[in-house]
């Protein structure tokens, strides 16, 4: 008889049972927060996506106006194309950053682990200290980045955060200092798991670092590949700190993106109808994408 289904008394419960029971006392407290405090929220939203409210009124039922008024709002329309564009080179950028930074601290050299803690460091540093650093660096005047742009070269540097045709490139440069830290740790885990058999090899046959990486070491890369394009993808369309600490959508609409226009529709419109549609238009939005890239995923594994 197996021992996991040895009764403990008439009232008493199986051992295989009580396992299973403590198993699921360890992971209700996450289940139960993912109910409270997302799929509730998240099906209260699709429901106020077709209301009419402003947080103190009666709703009333507004159909599929609140999606007609943000599709033809050109402040949405606009915010859109910021995300993408955001979410272009921050993916693009950030994945080539870090394989390269990764490769280059894959090696044994002196230092190597102060190296990566300082680059990692900004994915946990403080987003309001990263903000007040940053907007000193790009000061128009003073700051030191126009300080050497002046030093080579160029007479009239850019206001970035101050002006509405480089404020977009500024903050995609912070995001990208800041996220590359954590994709580089990815890879690097990823580099550390090709056999070292496959290096032996390489170097038996000749092939240089380049080849071997080239040919043999990236290929194994593409499940790490995919993963930090597709954590990328969905944390540049909801990115929402960084631009708030840095530049609050402005200078006027110039850095809103989907994320801060549905703040601004939510906070200070107070047109939560809106609000929850213009969400429910982003939820989309990334479910495609992410359905996109994992169909695509199982096409090249």
């Amino acid at each position: 008889m197996n021992t996991n289904t040895i009764v403990t008394g008439k009232k008493g419960l199986s051992l295989s049972i009580r396992n299973n029971l403590v198993g699921y006392s360890f992971i209700l407290p996450n289940f139960i927060g993912f109910f409270v405090f997302i799929l509730i929220p998240m099906g209260f939203s699709l429901l106020l996506s077709f209301m009419q409210w402003d947080g103190f009124n009666a709703m009333s039922f507004n159909g599929l106006k609140n999606f007609i008024t943000i599709l033809n709002d050109s402040i949405f329309r606009q915010s859109i194309n910021r995300t993408f564009i955001f979410t272009i080179f921050c993916v693009l950028i950030t994945a080539f950053a870090s394989l390269g930074l990764a490769v280059l601290l894959n090696r044994k050299f002196k230092g190597r682990g102060f190296f990566r803690s300082a680059i990692f460091f900004p994915h946990v540093a403080s987003i309001v200290s990263i903000a007040v650093v940053w907007r000193l660096l790009f000061m128009r005047d003073v700051g030191p980045i126009n300080a050497f742009l002046n030093l080579i070269g160029i007479a009239d540097p850019p206001g970035w955060f101050a002006s509405t045709q480089w404020a977009l490139p500024a903050v995609i440069i912070v995001a990208i200092w800041r996220s590359m830290g954590y994709y580089m740790i990815v890879y690097l885990a990823a580099l550390q798991n090709i056999p070292k058999e496959l290096h032996e090899a390489a170097s038996m046959d000749g092939a240089s670092s380049f080849k071997f990486f080239w040919r043999v070491a990236f290929p194994l890369l593409t499940p790490a590949t995919f993963f930090v394009v597709l954590m990328l993808t969905v944390n540049s369309f909801k990115s929402f700190d960084i631009i708030f600490a840095l530049t609050e959508g402005g200078p006027g609409t110039s850095t809103t993106l989907i994320s801060n226009y549905i703040y601004n529709r939510a906070f200070t419109a107070f047109e939560y109808g809106q609000t929850s549609a213009a969400a429910m238009i982003l939820l989309v939005i990334v479910a495609c994408l992410t359905f996109f890239q994992l169909k695509l995923e199982k096409k090249f594994s």
